[in-house]
């Protein structure tokens, strides 16, 4: 089983710091206040929001961060890397394509559907078969991270699609869970490949 590289671990680290990080400045600094239950991620990166270049530049590094992390993730199935670095560079389309002051986007929003499907996704077409495998890389895991993941997602899209009070909320438990998913998945492979060669 090959292994996770540092570097890899540390953009795993950095997306959800870049995330957190970026929406928590961003609110800090928009002028009238800013309710994260009822806002999204995008409106503090919209055309005309204050100091919109902290999220927008929050999104472009988690989305490079997604996609380092899929490069180095090397203990994982292809099709699931593949998707997770998909993810990662419809992140960055969603930094390049601002919501408008009024209205919105399309490229933004399908930008975001498919950073949104792509790492909600991965996990399960990341997971291998066999002896051997990593914790986090077993087909049972991969299902169960991606079962969640959706789930979030669902709360998000119901709560986005109905105009409802909580689609900030929403939107950042799955971004956040998304974040930080790579993050254990890459953690819990390196581990296990470095034991796995101690134990030989």
């Amino acid at each position: 089983m090959r292994n996770v590289p540092k570097w890899a671990l540390l953009s795993a680290a950095g997306a959800p710091v870049f995330l957190v990080g970026g929406w928590t400045l961003g609110a800090s600094r928009r002028r009238g206040g800013f309710n994260s239950v009822t806002d999204t991620i995008s409106a503090l990166a919209a055309r005309g929001a204050d100091d919109r270049w902290i999220m927008t530049s929050a999104l472009a590094g988690l989305g490079i961060c997604h996609v380092v992390t899929a490069i180095g993730l090397r203990p994982a199935a292809l099709p699931g890397r593949v998707l997770h670095a998909t993810g990662g560079v419809a992140t960055v389309l969603v930094a390049a394509f601002p919501q408008p002051v009024v209205g919105s986007s399309r490229a933004h929003v399908l930008a975001a559907g498919l950073g949104f499907i792509s790492l909600s996704v991965w996990p399960l077409f990341a997971s291998r078969r066999g002896r051997g495998v990593p914790v986090g890389l077993r087909p049972a895991e991969g299902l169960a991270a991606a079962a969640v993941l959706l789930g979030l997602l669902g709360w998000f899209a119901v709560e986005f699609y109905s105009h409802g009070d909580r689609v900030g909320l929403a939107e950042r438990a799955v971004s956040g869970a998304q974040a930080l998913c790579p993050l254990i998945i890459a953690v819990a492979a390196a581990r296990a490949v470095r034991g796995e060669r101690v134990a030989g």
